[in-house]
């Protein structure tokens, strides 16, 4: 009953910043998740054949289930939504209920993208009024700005995309990082039998055309291969680029000074303005407001802003409320358009 009257207290709360209230599928395509979050994932869902053949799973995963309501929907205008219910999810940990009950709300198709973070977090932080807590910690992080930060870096175009792909691989990327400052992916003899091609090439006619491109054009590549800018001590200075990066954690009020000045020692063309933040106060009510370089990789469908509420009652500490922008989700699931997302969630304690 308790669980019950929070819920109710918290809907009204949401429903009177302007959101609408919808239902969700509770059984969705299971290919929807697994092309989503990988086939590792498939171990965690509870999945079934229907009389099609058609694979099914209990939706995992509430945001999806509301993407796909939109997708369906063909919707083109700007939506604010929330719903409330069950998803299903398997885990390692006996102790962990298979059953997370959640709220959920979400900003649809709206160009307005820093006003809509603003408002997803104070409507979090507006539901949150309604729970006792002792203390707690809002932390905002941004994937934007690491994959701004990464596009700046002189590494070659394959190895910004491996990075930008395994970023939410936390041990995969750190293992990257390794052999990106070893250059252990590069085979030097074939480094080197290109370098006796290129010789040799030089001396032939470079306008001669083989397999379609002439030799100018062949050597302008074997060029860049050969003076490939990921030399040993490059590649360490890179890595220890993106650690130092990845270590910034600070009150949220000293973000962008503490970005600013990282980007100047490293002599990376990239500047913050604190307003890009959606929050500037480094205490709101009873939690402390940290900004976290590292903070995001939990869900590999966050492109931007994201965030989450930790509290503390009497009793233990509770991640609360998870949150943040997924502009490419929607597309990921089928949309022709890049439809702009925000949203968070809140889990019923």
């Amino acid at each position: 009953m308790k669980s019950k009257n929070l819920s109710e207290k918290i809907l009204r709360s949401i429903r009177s910043n302007g959101f609408n209230y919808i239902e969700l599928d509770s059984v969705i395509e299971t290919n929807h998740i697994v092309q989503r979050s990988g086939e590792s994932f498939r171990k965690l869902i509870f999945s079934f054949i229907d009389h099609t053949g058609k694979e099914l799973c209990l939706r995992p995963d509430l945001t999806i289930a509301s993407c796909l309501r939109y997708l369906d929907k063909k919707l083109k205008v700007k939506e604010k939504i929330y719903y409330s219910g069950e998803a299903y999810r398997k885990s390692q940990n006996r102790k962990d209920s298979i059953i997370i009950n959640q709220i959920g709300f979400e900003i649809f198709g709206s160009k307005n993208e820093k006003n809509d973070d603003k408002q997803i977090i104070a409507t979090a932080l507006k539901s949150l009024a309604n729970i006792s807590y002792v203390s707690g910690t809002l932390k905002i992080g941004n994937i934007e700005i690491f994959n701004l930060l990464i596009s700046k870096l002189d590494i070659p175009k394959r190895w910004k995309l491996r990075l930008l792909r395994h970023f939410f691989r936390e041990k995969y990327f750190n293992d990257l990082l390794k052999r990106l400052e070893t250059n252990s992916d590069v085979d030097p003899t074939i480094v080197e039998v290109d370098k006796k091609r290129y010789q040799k090439m030089l001396k032939e006619n470079q306008q001669r055309i083989i397999a379609g491109r002439s030799i100018e054009e062949i050597l302008t590549r074997f060029n860049n291969k050969i003076k490939d800018p990921r030399r040993t001590s490059r590649g360490k200075k890179v890595s220890k680029i993106i650690k130092d990066f990845l270590k910034i954690n600070c009150p949220i009020s000293q973000a962008a000074a503490r970005l600013n000045v990282f980007f100047k020692k490293n002599k990376i063309n990239l500047r913050v303005d604190q307003n890009y933040f959606p929050v500037s106060k480094n205490k709101i009510a009873k939690l402390k407001v940290e900004f976290s370089t590292s903070f995001g990789r939990q869900l590999e469908y966050y492109t931007g802003m994201v965030f989450k509420v930790d509290i503390k009652n009497k009793y233990k500490n509770i991640n609360i409320i998870n949150g943040g922008r997924y502009n490419n989700l929607i597309s990921d699931l089928g949309s022709k358009k890049q439809v702009p997302a925000v949203g968070a969630a809140i889990n019923i304690i």
